[in-house]
């Protein structure tokens, strides 16, 4: 049978209980415009009734708190995640692309729309008066100033990649950051939770956290029950929180996390010919591979890379044909052996020096899974094969004969126009029109009576200009060796305009009089005529267009996918705060309620005061 103070302890549970629920509410008010706060409620249920072995069988016994919880749907959680990433992606490749295509915009004075109309237009000039030198050295000058442009947009495009190269360390970095405080919060949480507490406000800093971290890459999210060891069945209440990004590889998992290195490559060892140096490869700290083409990868980091070293899928790949041994001599005399890998291709860009796009200071090379490396290389067009100078790599040493017949490539495909594949269009474009103009300034005769000298060549690393010889393709690697960087006009031509071969020849000893310029006409035609060169289906001229309806297309679609993404992101966001928010109007008719609730409880605490009272001072006992 229940004590006669017993009508006390049942008001003093629902005060604490009105308590706890009023301390909550004004919790809830407060954190109203806290970023990640969850809106929190009090579960309460009733005390078990005591039993009085009377007529009517049981007591009430009041009110227990059971728990302070957050309100947290995680199916929207799940949803916002899977969202942010993809916008993520295309938010950074959206910035980017409009960079690249403000880049090419001809803005009428230094484009190239521009300056190679001014150089129509000073081959005009020479016509009209042919045996003029000045008119010569305006040609010449306008052509330089195509060089000229040519080698500002690769500058500006490799700094554009300096750029896309640093954010990806950024990201790597901000990733270890964030796991490891999501490390750090699952041990805090679990010391809570393991005593029978809830950590809710602990609980919203991670999922705050995985937010973040969903943006750059991909997150999935699994959390389990620990068990007691000896009762399977009982629940202890800590978690086991893991964390996977990038198609499924580990990051967190309980207390433990693992790290992103970042480690930059040699200089001239690149994946294309016109990668900057320096670029970061990714790995886990545990020396594992971090694959950034995983196709499952989603998140900015995925935009960024494709942006980096996208080059529309122009990867070398091809088979061994075999692999041998060769004694080279050294510089001093001595002698030694080098092992070459020869290689057969297939694909069509490989097979034209003119489209290449194969680093040649060195680099890595995948040959069936395993990472060699090679200093050089050489293309033979009549056996359509490349063949690698190989470097004793510390790891896997040389490929052997157990090779031949096996896949190769240097890098994965990675099917979008980045940064790469704007550089390889420029180098394509460069070394086709300028085979072709040498070709015609070759054939003709210059004011000395000579054959004509080349007008388009190259500045090589080492000091001074490709000779025509060396941009013969039976002889070395042709054109190749012309890209946007080191494009430039012929030394001797500056010097001297009369070198330039203006006139045809009209036989083998008969050539054009000195106010003939049959060299230059073609040159003209060279300019607008399809048949002459073409580039992509068009004219010499029409190399801007080409490139800018690429970049063009890509900015467009990273705009429309980055504007879509923003409002889905808004919805679910929007849709996950209308249970997780805070609602000031719905909180405020909380506050009234529990305020009421515990005005009753403590009118029926000073009810029975004065019950007792009467009870103990005015009855005789």
């Amino acid at each position: 049978m229940p004590s006669q103070f017993f009508g006390l302890y049942i008001a003093g549970s629902g005060l604490r209980a009105s308590n706890a629920a009023l301390n909550t509410t004004a919790n809830n008010i407060s954190n109203a415009q806290t970023v990640g706060y969850s809106r929190q409620t009090v579960t309460q249920e009733a005390s078990n009734a005591l039993r009085t072995f009377t007529t009517y069988g049981c007591a009430g016994a009041g009110v227990d708190t059971i728990a302070i919880e957050r309100v947290r749907d995680q199916f929207y959680n799940v949803k916002y995640w899977d969202n942010n990433c993809k916008y993520g992606e295309y938010e950074v490749k959206e910035y980017y692309c409009k960079t690249i295509e403000d880049y090419f915009e001809d803005d009428g004075k230094t484009g190239f729309k521009t300056v190679f109309n001014n150089m129509s237009a000073a081959l005009q000039s020479i016509v009209s008066n042919s045996s003029s030198e000045s008119t010569k050295a305006q040609f010449i000058s306008s052509a330089k100033a195509l060089t000229d442009y040519f080698n500002n947009m690769y500058g500006n495009l490799q700094e554009l990649q300096k750029d896309v190269n640093l954010e990806i360390k950024q990201n790597v970095d901000q990733i270890n950051s964030i796991a490891e405080k999501i490390a750090t919060l699952n041990k805090q949480i679990n010391v809570i939770e393991l005593s029978g507490a809830k950590a809710n406000e602990l609980r919203d800093q991670r999922e705050k956290l995985v937010d973040e971290l969903s943006e750059i890459v991909d997150v999935d999210i699994t959390e389990y029950d620990i068990t007691d060891s000896n009762d399977p069945g009982r629940k202890t209440g800590g978690t086991r929180y893991v964390v996977q990004i990038a198609g499924g590889q580990p990051l967190v998992d309980a207390n433990d996390y693992n790290t992103l290195t970042y480690t930059a490559r040699a200089t001239g060892e690149k994946v294309n010919q016109t990668d900057v140096d320096g670029l970061y490869d990714i790995h886990w700290s545990n020396g594992n591979e971090f694959n950034l083409t995983n196709a499952a990868m989603e998140g900015k980091l995925k935009g960024l890379v494709e942006l980096r070293d996208g080059n529309n899928g122009a990867n070398f790949e091809g088979k061994v044909d075999s692999v041998y041994e060769e004694t080279v001599t050294n510089a001093g005399g001595s002698t030694s052996k080098v092992t070459k890998m020869k290689v057969s291709v297939t694909a069509d860009y490989l097979k034209d020096m003119k489209t290449c796009t194969l680093s040649d200071t060195g680099g890595h090379i995948n040959v069936a899974n395993t990472i060699y490396s090679y200093s050089s290389w050489e293309y033979d067009e009549a056996t359509v094969t490349y063949t690698f100078t190989m470097k004793d790599d510390p790891e896997t040493g040389v490929p052997d004969a157990s090779r031949v017949g096996r896949e190769v490539k240097t890098s994965e495909s990675i099917k979008y126009q980045g940064i790469p594949y704007y550089m390889d269009q420029m180098n394509t474009w460069i070394r086709g029109f300028s085979e072709k103009v040498n070709d015609i300034f070759k054939a003709g005769v210059n004011a000395y009576e000579d054959p004509g000298c080349i007008l388009f060549t190259g500045n090589k690393a080492t000091g001074g200009q490709y000779e025509a010889s060396d941009l013969d393709a039976s002889t070395g690697n042709g054109y190749y060796e012309l890209t946007a960087g080191n494009f430039a006009i012929n030394d001797d031509l500056i010097k001297d305009a009369g070198l330039l071969g203006t006139r045809s020849y009209l036989s083998d000893d008969e050539v054009q009089g000195v106010e003939e310029c049959g060299q230059i006409k073609e040159m003209i035609e060279l300019l607008t005529s399809k048949e002459k060169y073409k580039f992509r289906n068009g004219s010499a001229s029409q190399m801007l267009e080409m490139i800018l309806s690429d970049v063009a297309l890509n900015a467009s679609n990273a705009i429309t996918f980055s504007t879509t993404y923003k409002g889905l992101q808004t919805s679910i966001d929007n849709q996950r705060t209308s249970i997780s928010g805070v609602d000031e109007d719905e909180e405020a008719v909380s506050l009234v309620k529990y305020q009421n609730s515990y005005t009753l409880a403590s009118k029926m605490i000073q009810t029975l005061t004065e019950i007792y009272d009467r009870l103990i001072l005015e009855t005789g006992v």
